[in-house]
């Protein structure tokens, strides 16, 4: 049995934002774009801080905006680096920045027949739910063309819970430090 192949070979694109969800994600769109023998499109989106509205408010704003851009195109360069250590093994990628946010980015980049977006869907508690809305959520239910939502590996959580026992004991235990400095007399 021959494997399948589509008539024209489409786009692979993928939302990369340099997080650990985005970087799982696009390990599995260049997967994809491998076996269907297409071009790989990774796109990482993004806005002045503050959001179009404040930049538009503030002349310096514009001054700014091709530092900005610079800054995006390092991280997602820096993305790229990190899974493909510097070679894509002769897969075709197009990068790309996009001023925007995540969702309609992605959305209006996978526009043509034949693509895939692939995008991180982290896991996201309550109140990171109630503040920020779900980029996976948005391109699900908008995208014309098929959506790959890759779910977060599962290293993510040992190392998020390994982060906050850290963190913990960081706060908590920092006397051997204090006596390195002899701020703390030596029977505390």
């Amino acid at each position: 049995m021959s494997e399948f192949r589509p008539s024209s070979a489409g786009r692979v694109v993928v939302g990369v934002s340099g997080s650990l969800g985005s970087l799982t994600a696009l390990v599995r769109a260049a997967d994809e774009a491998r076996r269907r023998g297409a071009e790989l499109w990774p796109v990482l989106a993004w806005e002045p801080p503050g959001g179009e509205l404040a930049a538009r408010r503030t002349t310096a704003a514009a001054v700014l905006v091709e530092d900005w851009e610079r800054l995006a195109r390092e991280r997602l360069r820096g993305a790229l680096r990190e899974v493909f250590d510097g070679d894509g093994h002769g897969l075709r990628t197009r990068p790309l920045i996009a001023r925007g946010t995540p969702g309609p980015a992605l959305v209006g980049t996978a526009d043509r027949e034949g693509d895939l977006l692939v995008v991180g869907a982290g896991r996201r508690g309550l109140l990171h739910r109630a503040l920020w809305p779900s980029t996976s959520r948005y391109c699900l239910a908008r995208a014309g063309c098929p959506v790959l939502a890759v779910p977060p590996s599962p290293l993510e959580a040992t190392l998020a819970a390994a982060r906050r026992r850290n963190a913990w004991r960081l706060r908590l235990d920092t006397r051997h430090v204090a006596r390195e400095f002899d701020t703390v007399p030596p029977d505390a």
